[in-house]
């Protein structure tokens, strides 16, 4: 029998176990060694969050700053970020013309259509006010579908007691009820309304996503409360950092388990209306916690110029969400 070189032996040796690690990989693993769980694997590799910029952030409903859609994509491409958060009133059509040039102008950009934010209301007495706002809904959802988004974010809608905003916000988001009706009563107008649009956003695909807005989705009890009753996996919750005014951290923890997307405020230059002191890399620890791998959607708030602000926020949230 010849002798066997040092050398030539370690690179058998070498090639061997080798062979056993592929096989080991293949089959998961070798008798009496110890494979990592799905969830380990899965905690070493997660991805960052991806980062979306509302088109609101570029506007802030300030008098002469509303840019076109277009220059929002151009803009938050430009900055880095990976998808656009669209606002339905700040789109100059609902022409399907219009739409699908907006969804070509993001692709090219290598832009996501993320999300698009709407406006509606149920809590309303009146049910042909309250089936107005469901054909809104329906509609809206329609155009998402031809936009190609995947989430459209929903509204309670309020009592309406107060008329001015302003005032709303001095309130801290509270209002009288109607008189002669109960919250239970606002809630059911609230649920059978939504009911009612699950069927069209299964159809096309879009999911609705309740944002803890003013209303009765106000308190992450109420917000929870109308998920919880209508148990659609068409129907989840978009969660906004910015509109839990007091204690917001264990309130966005309550939310955070049935949340598929987030808008994250900023406030850079003060609030236009208030300003929040967020702890990003609390709420980033929050929404791993409970698995979220969604976008995160800034939503810039402040009176800075959104030149310099958005930027600032953008590194912000990578650093926290990254």
């Amino acid at each position: 029998m010849k002798c066997i070189k040092r050398r030539a032996f370690l690179h058998r040796c070498a090639a061997g176990a080798a062979g056993l690690g592929f096989a080991a990989s293949l089959s998961g693993g070798l008798p009496g060694t110890r494979v990592g769980t799905a969830a380990e694997s899965a905690g070493n590799s997660r991805r960052p969050n991806p980062i979306a910029v509302s088109t609101y952030s570029f506007w802030r409903f300030k008098k002469n700053l509303k840019l076109p859609i277009e220059t929002c994509i151009d803009e938050a491409a430009r900055m880095g970020f990976d998808g656009v958060d669209l606002l339905l009133i700040q789109m100059e059509s609902e022409d399907n013309s219009y739409l699908q040039k907006l969804k070509r102008h993001a692709l090219i950009n290598g832009l996501d259509l993320c999300c698009m934010s709407t406006h509606q209301g149920y809590v309303y007495p009146d049910n042909e006010r309250r089936q107005k706002n469901i054909d809104l809904t329906l509609k809206q959802i329609e155009i998402a579908y031809r936009l190609g988004v995947p989430i459209v974010r929903i509204n309670t809608g309020r009592w309406g007691t107060t008329r001015s905003f302003d005032d709303l916000m001095a309130n801290r988001g509270i209002e009288p009820m109607l008189p002669g009706y109960t919250e239970d009563d606002g809630f059911k107008w609230v649920i059978d309304s939504i009911e009612k649009c699950l069927g069209k956003a299964e159809e096309c695909g879009v999911i609705l996503g309740l944002e803890n807005h003013w209303g009765l989705a106000r308190t992450p009890e109420g917000l929870t409360r109308i998920v919880n009753a209508i148990d659609s996996p068409w129907l989840r919750v978009l969660l906004d950092t910015g509109n839990f005014l007091e204690d917001p951290y264990d309130k966005l923890e309550q939310c955070a388990p049935q949340a598929v997307f987030m808008q994250a405020k900023t406030y850079y230059g003060g609030g236009l209306w208030y300003t929040l002191d967020l702890d990003y890399p609390r709420i980033a620890r929050i929404m791993r916690k409970h698995n979220f791998r969604g976008y995160v959607s800034l939503e810039f708030e402040g009176n800075e110029d959104y030149r310099t602000a958005i930027p600032k926020s953008l590194a912000l949230l990578r650093k926290a969400f990254g």
